[in-house]
Order: structure tokens, then C-alpha cells, then sequence
């Protein structure tokens, strides 16, 4: 059996209906929550002009794989969290901005990132250590979901009476 933590995921971007019918079904598939401890998500509980925010305890792995995997091929931005494992992962703060790649994060258990000496000296320079807070703290868009068909326009299909 997997190692299992607590986990989140904040996805957002741009996706056309069909994208996001796909993406709905890989989160039912996963038993995500609106909340810690909440109801199923469902489509509807989608908010207009927010972040998808979704939530799960017993994580395998503390990734939510097949979301993230489809996220990043399809270039829609997340940021994901999970817990550490004792003896096996430290917390981390997973990054997609939507370029198609995924970038970890250490962090604490309260999802405060945080920075090795190594990282530190890596990295060379103050400026570039506060541009990997500056990434790492990458705040995700809103989700907005486009419809698959254009809107008709209001007076379509509408019988004129003379």
C-alpha cells in the first residue's frame, strides 16, 4: 500500500467545455472535496471568477497524479500541496504556471515555503532567492470555463407579431 497524506489542489486558466467535462471526471475519479472533509466536488460548485480549490486526506503519494499530469499537458496552472510522509517526502508546494511544467517547492507543514542553505548558495544571489519565493508563491487564476457553442444572439428563434 502507498505511503498517504493530506493534500490540496488550486487549479485555474482557461478551458472550453469539453476540457473541463474531462477535467471534472479526473476529479470525481480522485474523491476530491470542495473543503477539508466536504462534499464531493461536483461541476456546479464551480465559482465564477475563482480558482477551482479541492481538497482530500489518504493521498497516495501526496500527489493527485492523473489531474496533475493532464494540468500541465494541457497547460492549465495549479498549485498543489501536500504533506510529508515521515522517513519518505518533506511537505512540498508543487508549481504549474501553465508553460507546461511543474515546478516542487519545499514548505512546511503550513505550506510556508522554505529554503536550504544548498538552494541558497545555488541559487547565488539575493535577488534570485527572492524570485524563487516569488515563483513558488504563485497565486492561480480564476477557472473560467468558455461554452462550447456560441450564445445566440436574443432576438434568434424570437416570432415577430405585426
Amino acid at each position: 500500500m502507498a505511503d498517504r497524506v493530506s493534500a490540496s489542489i488550486v487549479i485555474g486558466g482557461a478551458l472550453d467545455a469539453p476540457a473541463f467535462a474531462e477535467l471534472a471526471e479526473l476529479i470525481a475519479a480522485e474523491r476530491l472535496a470542495v473543503e477539508w472533509d466536504g462534499d464531493p466536488f461536483e461541476p456546479e460548485h464551480r465559482v465564477d471568477g475563482e480558482p477551482l480549490r479541492l481538497f482530500a486526506h489518504e493521498v497516495a503519494g501526496g500527489r493527485f497524479e492523473e489531474i496533475e499530469d493532464w494540468c500541465v499537458m494541457h497547460r492549465v496552472p495549479f498549485v498543489r500541496w501536500c504533506g510529508g510522509y515521515s522517513g519518505q517526502w518533506g511537505p512540498e508546494r508543487v508549481v504549474a504556471i501553465g508553460d507546461g511544467k511543474a515546478v516542487s517547492y519545499a514548505v512546511t507543514e503550513d505550506d510556508e515555503v522554505v529554503i536550504s542553505r544548498s538552494t541558497i548558495a545555488a541559487l547565488g544571489s539575493l535577488d534570485a532567492i527572492f524570485a524563487h519565493f516569488d515563483a513558488a508563491e504563485f497565486v492561480v487564476p480564476a477557472l473560467v470555463v468558455a461554452d462550447a457553442a456560441p450564445a445566440l444572439p436574443p432576438t434568434a428563434g424570437a416570432h415577430h407579431v405585426q
